[in-house]
């Protein structure tokens, strides 16, 4: 079957799972002002919900302290508190770029050799002649708040107009492509996991350090700034992010399915779009939201979401007999 055919195909399924999802939203008109109410009291899917999110905080009352047992750290035999602190901790600006990475700011060869053949082998195994314009390295490792928890952030630059008009169809093609790449991989250079992003060419990437791998120079060359931490306000949302799926949890323990993948796919959007705040704003990288995404992500929370909801999905689907 042709690389045509395939895609012609590729698009009726997806355009006829969208259909299917939009049929079975909520239709009613209480769920829809159950909805409306929800979307405004949320400061991160609508600019309702505080008058000045940057300075407001979404949330009031009580949450229960960050680092319940639910939280799953990499260190086992650590308390709590200990690894609390080391999350926390990962966040400083360290003194220098990753000296496994970098040398003088530039990249090391054997470094850069291994991730131009992994963006190779990726590019090979895609059913066409995809023209790559840039492979680039952004993220921590190619700045100077990187630690142990930093991964290789692997972008292949492709105009994504050059392969169909509709832009957002082959966005999720590659978001596909990109899930089972890295799924089926689990490759690390000098202990860093390598992850492969498709990045349209013709879209922002916002990034204080981007590194090109096909000109071996400084795309966006990273400053060394001293950032003060907002341990308490991080510790706040990722504590309430947390309970959130704790409630996730429950509905599935309940099996209360619809209404648990309804809950978790609220939140996951939200913590996408808590994450894009952050780095819209003038501290960045270092703002609450985004390093509050990055608690939740070390600590496994987030995996433990994406867990929820392949259950929730796999339970509603199954017949019983």
């Amino acid at each position: 079957m042709s690389f045509e055919k395939k895609w012609k195909n590729y698009k009726k399924i997806t355009k006829t799972l969208q259909e299917k999802k939009e049929q079975s939203q909520l239709t009613s008109p209480f769920q829809k002002k159950m909805k409306a109410r929800r979307r405004r009291n949320d400061i991160y899917t609508s600019p309702a919900g505080a008058k000045d999110p940057s300075q407001s905080n979404p949330w009031v009352g009580k949450v229960a302290p960050f680092g319940r047992s639910n939280l799953r750290f990499e260190s086992e035999g650590q308390s709590i508190d200990e690894a609390d602190k080391e999350v926390l901790a990962s966040f400083k600006t360290q003194e220098t770029l990753n000296p496994d990475v970098f040398t003088n700011e530039v990249m090391n060869d054997d470094i850069k050799k291994r991730l131009a053949e992994i963006a190779d082998d990726f590019v090979a195994g895609i059913d066409f002649d995809l023209q790559v314009d840039d492979i680039t390295l952004t993220g921590s490792l190619a700045n100077y708040n990187w630690s142990k928890y930093s991964d290789f952030d692997l972008h292949l630059l492709v105009d994504f107009s050059a392969i169909d008009a509709d832009q957002d169809m082959v966005k999720q093609y590659f978001q596909d492509l990109k899930a089972i790449w890295n799924i089926k991989h689990n490759i690390f250079l000098k202990g860093f996991e390598v992850e492969v992003y498709i990045q349209n060419t013709n879209e922002d990437h916002m990034s204080t350090g981007i590194y090109s791998l096909n000109t071996d120079e400084w795309l966006t060359k990273p400053v060394k700034e001293s950032h003060e931490i907002d341990t308490h306000n991080i510790e706040k949302k990722a504590d309430d992010f947390s309970f959130q799926i704790d409630r996730a949890a429950a509905l599935l323990a309940d099996d209360k399915l619809s209404d648990a993948l309804d809950a978790i796919d609220r939140l996951r959007q939200k913590v996408r779009n808590m994450r894009s705040i952050g780095l819209a704003k003038e501290d960045g990288a270092y703002s609450v939201e985004n390093l509050a995404f990055k608690t939740l992500r070390r600590s496994m929370e987030l995996d433990r979401l994406a867990t929820l909801k392949n259950k929730a999905y796999d339970r509603q689907m199954s017949i019983k007999q």
